[in-house]
């Protein structure tokens, strides 16, 4: 509101830089003067000796003893001693000195303290002018805000940090999928049968294997867009040029294309990704290993849908093996009242679980003779192995006192080495080295990993 300087028609104002408008700061001649005040200072009145000149004069000499701190009192609506009480009202703005170095040097604006977007700065005005600003703020603001937009941008994020610390296991995630590629009904054609059989193909993985005890839950399905290039006959009958109602062909395709810019025949093979998640999340199990272990006392075989699971564990009589210390057998006996499979989804942190099935059908997924010897170097190197399985329930307290009593049951002293018994699945050479075959199928014990290495092996 206006404050008089030497004519009565000009006024000192703030006036709004964001958002946009104006309000009168003080006024002469008012029955209530009307005032700012910086700091713990005495409160400064109108009229203001100098104007606006004179004001930020103050503004500066308090921003240069480091007092910013202000309260600025003001007046809208009209003025005169005319002018009813309830035609006009005071605001107060509590704002802090701020420079304003695009107006120059020693010039000031006041932020305010509640909401730092907002700002206003002095200047002098007519009064009518400033009674016409306000008059029209309605509509200035109604525009304002038709044309405001909201800015988006980047900001930098940790995320190696957030994967340490944040994730159960860190650097690796808890999300578990299966991609299955279409069933190639003719691979010299690039022939691929339906979506809806892929879709069958996916539900039928996922209910047997829920049926032969793995524990794990549907999430969601979706389709799974691969590129490939194609042509001859095959980029002919699937490279769809026509009108918008060929699109309708492609709802069940597992095999359309089109072609780029170059003239390239692209083929686009529509897998299925199904997501899933283990019934109870995952429980770690680290095995410690101690001189004397011959053996782990445990077994491994693989489901046919691909999902490596613990087959046996060693007779309870035999206190000495790592898995009756580590807690496993209490918990692979808890797994066979379930009618569960006690699944390995984690070798060191490393996923074990089956990922993909081809265009013919065959599951990839991890063997169990590479599993055997990795955990077998770990038993001759005396390194704790450290397993993740699948739960099918929120572990109990129960289970919980099961394994620390397996852990802390005392060790008797080593048992005899047994014999070394080697599988069907590995071969020995002249070298009196083990080598591995790749089909894994069966239970693959761990009890005969005995093998002398050549020299340079680390």
């Amino acid at each position: 509101m206006p404050m008089e300087r030497s004519q009565p028609s000009i006024v000192v104002a703030i006036e709004c830089i964001a958002p946009s408008g104006a309000a009168i700061l003080s006024q002469t001649g008012d029955d209530r003067s009307r005032r700012y005040k910086i700091g713990s200072s005495p409160a400064i009145r109108s009229p203001f000796k100098g104007g606006r000149s004179g004001i930020n004069k103050i503004l500066h000499a308090a921003f240069k003893r480091g007092d910013t701190s202000i309260r600025v009192r003001v007046r809208r609506g009209p003025v005169g001693p005319q002018v009813r009480a309830h035609e006009h009202r005071i605001v107060e703005l509590q704002a802090c000195i701020v420079p304003n170095e695009s107006a120059g040097r020693k010039q000031y604006v006041l932020r305010s303290i509640h909401d730092p977007n907002y700002a206003v700065g002095l200047v002098e005005k007519m009064e009518s002018e400033c009674i016409a600003l306000q008059g029209s703020r309605s509509s200035r603001v109604v525009r304002a805000l038709s044309k405001a937009h909201l800015q988006d941008g980047y900001v930098s994020y940790p995320w190696e940090k957030k994967m340490k610390e944040s994730l159960p296991i860190p650097n690796s995630s808890s999300f578990l999928s299966m991609l299955i590629l279409p069933m190639a009904s003719d691979p010299s054609s690039y022939s691929y049968n339906s979506l809806e059989d892929t879709l069958a193909r996916a539900n039928s993985w996922l209910i047997s294997a829920q049926a032969s005890g793995v524990p794990i839950m549907f999430m969601n399905v979706q389709t799974e867009a691969l590129l490939s290039k194609i042509s001859g006959e095959t980029a002919t009958s699937t490279v769809y040029t026509g009108s918008l109602s060929d699109l309708s062909n492609l709802a069940n395709a597992s095999l359309y294309g089109f072609e780029d810019y170059h003239g390239v025949d692209i083929g686009v093979v529509r897998g299925v990704r199904l997501w899933y998640t283990p019934a109870a999340g995952e429980l770690a199990i680290e095995i410690k290993l101690q001189e004397g272990d011959n053996k782990l006392g445990f077994a491994v075989s693989r489901t046919e849908e691909g999902f490596i699971y613990i087959s046996s564990v060693i007779d309870e009589d035999d206190r000495g093996a790592a898995s009756i210390r580590s807690g496993l057998r209490y918990l692979y006996k808890e797994a066979e009242r379930a009618s569960k499979l006690l699944v390995i989804s984690r070798v060191s942190n490393e996923k074990v679980l089956p990922w993909m099935v081809s265009s013919s059908g065959a599951i990839r997924c991890y063997d169990t003779v590479s599993l055997s010897h990795k955990l077998s170097l770990h038993r001759h190197a005396l390194q704790p192995i450290l397993i993740h399985v699948l739960m099918w329930e929120k572990p109990l307290a129960s289970l919980s006192r099961g394994i620390e009593q397996s852990t802390d049951a005392p060790r008797p002293l080593p048992l005899p080495q047994p014999p070394i018994q080697l599988s069907q699945n590995l071969a020995r050479d002249d070298a009196s080295e083990a080598a591995l075959h790749r089909d894994t199928a069966g239970d693959i014990s761990f009890r005969f990993h005995d093998f002398s290495f050549p020299n340079s092996w680390v």
